[in-house]
């Protein structure tokens, strides 16, 4: 649950980089905004802190947090050091959260993820997956491609993209029926630092992507 920050924390966000999230005040400031559901504390070194989708939320639109009682998303960076869980297509479990609200969501994930690139890079680039995509290559693939506005399959229907697993160690397929959308995603994966190529199932004739994160 969000609970409504002081004058002095609503600074601290108000202050927030515009991009990343990332926070800076006093420890104690920072802590409390973790405990108000306003931020998180990201996992690894250097342990920066970073807003929640509820403290974007309230620094993007002036907005009050969500009443008592309201689902909160999950943050963009779990216990583990791990990411939001981005739609990976004919999920049975649909995010209640839908529409401008979802895709603000998703879209501060991923700049988390690319924040974790910058910090686990010597030279600080972006432009490659990083060991934790390397590890989660569903969540990565499906991250990428949500952010970028592409629509995810539902539970029902064979429309939309769905990342599935692959017997090859670092390579994810992305299914997708349309032709124009299959490419639309291998461009944002190819953006995204991932190797793309489009193959044939031989039993179905159906066209799908293989994509594995780029290592130079």
């Amino acid at each position: 649950m969000a609970l409504a920050p002081t004058p002095a924390q609503r600074r601290v966000i108000d202050a927030a980089d515009p991009a990343t999230g990332r926070l800076k005040g006093s420890e104690t400031q920072l802590a409390a905004l973790v405990q108000r559901g306003l931020a998180f504390r990201h996992p690894r070194p250097p342990h920066d802190h970073f807003l929640t989708p509820a403290g974007h939320r309230i620094r993007d639109a002036g907005a009050e947090p969500d009443p008592p009682g309201s689902p909160e998303p999950a943050p963009a960076a779990d216990s583990d050091g791990g990411v939001f869980a981005a739609r990976v297509g004919g999920e049975e479990d649909v995010p209640e959260r839908t529409g401008p609200a979802r895709l603000r969501e998703v879209r501060g994930a991923w700049q988390g993820l690319l924040e974790l690139r910058r910090m686990t890079r010597p030279d600080g680039s972006t432009e490659l997956p990083c060991a934790w995509e390397r590890t989660h290559l569903v969540r990565a693939a499906a991250l990428a491609l949500e952010a970028a506005g592409h629509r995810p399959a539902g539970p029902e229907h064979d429309d939309g993209y769905r990342v599935r697993a692959t017997p090859q160690p670092e390579a994810v397929a992305v299914h997708e029926p349309d032709e124009a959308a299959r490419r639309a995603c291998a461009r944002t994966l190819e953006r995204a630092g991932w190797q793309v190529g489009e193959h044939t199932e031989p039993r179905t004739r159906a066209r799908y992507l293989l994509a594995s994160p780029r290592k130079v």
